[in-house]
């Protein structure tokens, strides 16, 4: 059996306890965090029409082109609109 100073023991649990400290750290803070990506970031955002909205049609949002339903009347190409729901990977928008 190899022997072990006293002193590298104590080196060996300061640094785990360091490492778990640093580890609870961003994993709290990474989930505290608000989404920055997906689906659900789209409500509230300004997408431009591609195809007319009657009331189906395409908006283009981030270089993306999503299938979108207007919630009143019809809505001409390149006029912008707001997104207020995402319905499965349809975007309901209503006239800016």
């Amino acid at each position: 059996m190899l022997y072990m100073p006293v002193w590298l023991w104590v080196v060996i649990a300061v640094v785990i306890v360091i490492l778990l400290v640093f580890v609870v750290f961003w994993s709290v803070r990474a989930h505290q965090k608000k989404i920055a990506a997906g689906k659900e970031e789209l409500v509230g955002r300004t997408a431009v029409v591609k195809i007319a909205l009657e009331p189906k049609g395409v908006v283009l949002i981030e270089g993306e082109h999503w299938n979108a339903i207007a919630d009143k009347g019809r809505v001409e190409p390149e006029e912008e609109v707001i997104i207020t729901k995402v319905d499965g990977l349809k975007l309901i928008v209503t006239k800016k």
